[in-house]
């Protein structure tokens, strides 16, 4: 009897040591869910405070008429997560629902602050265990290559046109642009450097996700310049072209400041049409934030039907 009471004893206190631990287990099993919603509700706030900012202003400008330009638009605001699925797609298989998340991603990137995407579609991917067991070094890996393939495009870009455009340049912007790059340079090294210890990835799927990045970036940089030239075709798709080229290489370079003032300005002095350029700018930055919310909304709404349906 009291060798029973003694293991019944026992066997009860194991119950409640268990019971004790198990909202530790489940709080460890939901992180992933739980920092998703607070960077969607990031998101959504981030939204809002934009919209109801510069972004609204930006909706009233003059509307381009030809359908191209929405075409284009369309296909320049997916180039980003579609380059990002190509490059998960191949490194975990993951479905096409994938997509959704990516696009999150790049929306609490540019609206929450940097890298908060990265951190949103990496706890995606631990909610998704079953689909890969250790996605920390992949989605570090992707990140990192895609800042390098950037900062590899913007120097090429400086390499071509800063000897074109050196005479729209003053000498202290000029400067600047030249200190710009040399900072850019510098970043990237230590990660080629000590690529070893820093990558997780083999060497062969590090190029390919480079090369991903690389394309996705010249083709964002045409196809804003196709969609520019549709919304005002009296400018040759050339001259398009090189202010597209302008823009990235304003937005990469570290030290410029005032970057989208200083990327105006400089299209101003090339084509001429300030007011229709800026109301251009202005409309392109509008939608995209536009869309942004659009999105955010209907995966919010679908979200919701498929919890009510469960």
């Amino acid at each position: 009897m009291n060798f029973r009471t003694k293991t019944a004893d026992r066997d009860g206190y194991a119950d409640i040591a268990r019971v004790g631990l198990e909202p530790l287990k489940t709080l460890g099993s939901r992180w992933p869910a739980i920092i998703g919603a607070v960077l969607t509700l990031a998101m959504i706030v981030g939204l809002g405070r934009e919209l109801l900012g510069h972004g609204l202003v930006g909706l009233t400008r003059s509307v381009p008429q030809d359908p191209r330009f929405y075409l284009c638009f369309g296909l320049l605001y997916m180039s980003p997560p579609t380059g990002d699925y190509v490059i998960f797609r191949r490194l975990w298989g993951i479905p096409l629902g994938g997509l959704v998340a990516l696009i999150k991603k790049r929306i609490a990137n540019e609206v929450v602050f940097g890298y908060s995407g990265d951190a949103y579609f990496y706890a995606w991917a631990r909610a998704k265990a079953r689909m890969v067991a250790s996605p920390f070094g992949a989605v570090k890996d992707v990140s990192i290559l895609s800042a390098i393939a950037g900062n590899a495009v913007t120097l090429l870009l400086v390499a071509i046109a800063l000897p074109l455009g050196r005479h729209l340049l003053t000498h202290d912007q000029f400067r600047t642009v030249l200190a710009s790059a040399g900072v850019t340079l510098a970043i990237s090294l230590p990660f080629l450097i000590f690529s070893r210890r820093v990558f997780s990835l083999p060497r062969a799927k590090l190029w390919w996700v480079f090369g991903i990045h690389c394309i996705r970036l010249l083709c964002g940089s045409v196809l804003i310049a196709f969609a520019w030239h549709f919304a005002l075709p009296g400018v040759p798709v050339g001259m398009w072209l090189f202010l597209a080229a302008g823009r990235l290489l304003v937005s990469r370079l570290p030290l410029v400041p005032n970057k989208d003032l200083l990327f105006a300005n400089a299209a101003i002095l090339l084509i001429g049409q300030d007011q229709a350029l800026s109301e251009l700018i202005a409309f392109t930055a509008a939608l995209t934030l536009l869309v942004h919310v659009a999105l955010i909304i209907l995966f919010g709404i679908h979200a919701g039907l498929t919890r009510l349906r469960a």
